[in-house]
């Protein structure tokens, strides 16, 4: 993902330096600076987030609010419709999320469930206001709720000891949440997200290897797996 995120940006920057180029000669008369063009900066990032992120809520909404922001500013929409539309697709977007993943469910719930059948508890930490750091050397993991508000929250899982497929809940709320992982791991997401998300740049393993998976939401905050 990471090198198609770089290959994305790449032809992104080429297009543009060969539209200044073509302008310079009067080849083209291409106006970069059109009404709306700041909008640019929400859209490209987030269209390039759809094809290179695994988390593809976040993306979406900021790609829509983008779109109907440029609208906006080409006088095809009013600024009154735009703050009209923005806040119910948000809503329904989210509540069609809810309703399909309650309907399919998640790995990561099975695996909560589990262990409640088993009379087990998931690790609980919350960073308000503050930064944790939690480290799992030498304990066997199984799963964890992480929750950061206004805060910043570290999980260590390199030193764990991870003997079969586990979960982690996360909830980032202007707040972010780094969870590195051991090598021998692979990492699933699944996650609602608005203006944030979670970006996994940890190293798959084989195929057959054990999973973690992180389910939770993201609102103005952001999960880094490592």
């Amino acid at each position: 993902m990471k090198r198609l995120n770089r290959i994305l940006w790449g032809i992104v920057l080429v297009a543009l330096g060969v539209i200044f180029a073509l302008n310079a000669f009067d080849i083209i008369k291409v106006d970069v600076f059109f009404d709306g063009w700041w909008t640019l900066f929400i859209i490209v990032p987030c269209g390039i987030g759809l094809f290179s992120e695994n988390d593809k809520s976040g993306n979406l909404i900021g790609l829509l609010i983008g779109v109907l922001l440029l609208l906006s500013c080409q006088g095809i929409l009013t600024t009154a419709t735009i703050w009209k539309l923005i806040i119910p697709v948000i809503i329904i977007f989210i509540g069609l999320k809810l309703i399909f993943g309650g309907m399919f469910g998640n790995k990561a719930e099975k695996i909560f469930s589990k262990m409640k059948d088993n009379g087990e508890e998931p690790k609980v930490s919350c960073a308000v206001f503050s930064g944790q750091n939690l480290n799992f050397n030498g304990e066997v993991f199984k799963g964890a709720e992480l929750t950061a508000v206004f805060g910043g929250l570290k999980c260590d899982l390199r030193g764990a000891v991870i003997e079969n497929d586990c979960a982690i809940n996360v909830s980032a709320i202007f707040g972010g949440i780094t969870i590195y992982v051991p090598s021998y791991v692979n990492v699933k997401i699944n996650s609602n997200s608005i203006f944030g998300g979670i970006s996994n740049k940890a190293i798959n393993s084989q195929a057959n290897s054990i999973t973690v998976y992180v389910s939770g939401t993201c609102m103005f905050g952001g999960v880094d797996i490592k």
